[in-house]
């Protein structure tokens, strides 16, 4: 039996990118050789030696000047003492692997105040000049060019997702739900969300977005519903989880879906794939990634309760940055607690947080980091960039950008992972700070649990911006290296930091690669490029 598909080719699933750089090996350690750990013993037993025969000493400093140089790529040294005639030597931390941002705040403190003193008010300049690359506006949106059909054929039986994950997993859920209904001319029952052990979210789809426009959007694409017909409901006993349960692997291809999940949807007439977060390949041939871009960029929009408190906290946010001409900045800070607990990095809260940090994995992830090969590498992992910036990070940041403290600042996060120590730093170097409790009243915040769409919202602005993302992405690994020298000089970090900036604004309108999520770079799937006319200045607005 063969039924109805909307595809007639298949593709292949995106090749997984290298995550790890020369030198380190795969668990975030460091690599050493056999000889280098020879070397040290040698040198541990030579130096010994000499400080324990007096009449060797004035060899001393030669020998130790010659071994430093002589090894120096295999390991430095902090400390060197001596002991009960016996020479110890203290391994210095690899740069860029202890959190000293504290130290280099101080450092600088006094140099950003100093200059706020004696600025003329720029913030404006920088507000408007941030970003040059977009203004041409090179690229349309277009997610809707796809050529709704006049009456969608017979579906082959019904599709049941759980998008589990947070929010962004979830709204990745949806679209690809939306894809993989249209590859298999599936009818897509409308997306069950999991309740999930981090964010205890029990809201359903409508509480999020909005259902009816949902449907209609997609009337003349797929087929959705809200519930089951009662004839198919009661064929698994009024019971969804007996409806058979595809274990389908992260980032199947489309020809897995034709191969394996068609058959089985058109013997049972129902097929259920929990959960389905990743559950789709990046790469899928164009007519199905049509319907990704339509689903995320033109079918889903919020409940009408989100979207009127979000109208008016934009409005409340553009009113109170008046000086600013009504512009502001708004950063997306990633501390929260479980953000923290799963990024396996290290902080200045000593045991303390240690503890705390725990508590939280094992709460969050039973076990998950308790398993007997898993080694939790904290340096490692700050050296590579895995570790969430601290809103004082983010204030360092963007002040040796160029914005000054008369900016106005929007905190988009959640419960940041001990508010009164970490926000402190970055309120005193923005005064004019808000967050969704200055800008939204108790009794308006109570509905909503809150949660965020990072990725999301970079592509977002990318397809509302003229395909510019309008967003600032540090690069964590040199962050890293330049928040471990508090010796640092105001005047080399504001220029590593412009540089960064300048990078951003180049990456702003970065197409699509290969395995690339349309989700975050809509170019060239969901937005059309135009010509455009030669601008003098693309500065001015």
């Amino acid at each position: 039996m063969h039924g109805y598909s909307r595809l007639g080719g298949a593709a292949r699933s995106p090749p997984s990118s290298p995550r790890f750089r020369h030198g380190r090996s795969k668990n975030g350690s460091w690599n050493s050789s056999k000889e280098s750990n020879s070397m040290e013993k040698l040198v541990f037993i030579l130096m010994s030696a000499v400080f324990r025969r007096r009449g060797l000493l004035l060899f001393a400093p030669l020998l130790y000047i010659s071994g430093m140089l002589l090894y120096m790529g295999s390991f430095s040294f902090d400390v060197v003492s001596i002991k009960n005639g016996v020479v110890l030597v203290h391994k210095r931390a690899p740069p860029g692997s202890v959190y000293r941002s504290p130290q280099v705040f101080e450092k600088l403190w006094p140099f950003m105040e100093a200059e706020a003193a004696n600025a003329n008010n720029g913030t404006g300049n920088v507000l408007v000049k941030a970003w040059t690359s977009g203004e041409l506006r090179e690229w349309r949106p277009c997610a809707n060019r796809s050529v709704p059909e006049a009456e969608l054929p017979k579906s082959n039986g019904f599709l049941i997702i759980e998008a589990n994950g947070g929010l962004n997993q979830q709204r990745l859920s949806i679209c690809d739900a939306v894809a993989v209904a249209g590859l298999l001319n599936a009818t897509l029952l409308i997306p069950i969300f999991h309740l999930n052990s981090v964010w205890r979210d029990s809201s359903y789809f409508g509480d999020i977005f909005d259902e009816n426009f949902f449907i209609q959007s997609l009337g003349n694409h797929v087929h959705v519903v809200k519930e089951l017909p009662v004839d198919v409901l009661e064929r698994f006993d009024n019971n969804i989880s007996n409806i058979v349960n595809l274990r389908v692997k992260g980032w199947s291809s489309s020809a897995h879906y034709l191969q394996k999940v068609l058959p089985q949807l058109l013997e049972m007439g129902a097929v259920r794939i929990a959960p389905f977060s990743n559950r789709l390949a990046q790469a899928v041939p164009s007519k199905i990634q049509r319907l990704r871009c339509f689903a995320n960029f033109g079918a889903l929009r919020f409940s009408e309760p989100i979207q009127a408190l979000a109208e008016s906290m934009v409005e409340r946010m553009i009113k109170l940055s008046s000086q600013s001409g009504g512009k502001y900045v708004s950063v997306h800070l990633r501390f929260e607690e479980d953000m923290v607990a799963f990024s396996c990095c290290e902080y200045d809260g000593g045991e303390e947080e240690k503890h705390e940090m725990d508590i939280a994995r094992e709460r969050s992830w039973r076990g998950k980091f308790k398993r007997k090969h898993r080694i939790i590498k904290p340096g490692a992992n700050r050296i590579d960039g895995r570790c969430p910036l601290t809103p004082l990070e983010v204030g360092l940041m963007l002040r040796g950008m160029g914005f000054d403290n008369t900016t106005s600042v929007y905190v988009a996060a959640g419960k940041i992972y001990k508010e009164q120590k970490y926000m402190a730093p970055l309120k005193q170097m923005f005064p004019r700070l808000q967050t969704k409790n200055t800008l939204a009243t108790p009794e308006e915040l109570a509905q909503f649990m809150g949660g965020n769409f990072p990725h999301f919202l970079m592509g977002h602005r990318r397809y509302m911006y003229g395909g510019h993302a309008k967003t600032v992405k540090p690069d964590k690994r040199k962050l890293a290296l330049l928040f471990d020298n508090p010796n640092i000089r105001w005047k080399e970090f504001k220029q590593q930091m412009k540089d960064m900036l300048r990078h951003s604004d180049l990456k702003g309108t970065e197409l699509k690669k290969a395995g690339g999520s349309v989700y975050t770079f809509p170019m060239p799937d969901c937005m059309c490029k135009q010509p455009v006319l030669k601008i003098e200045n693309a500065n001015k607005t």
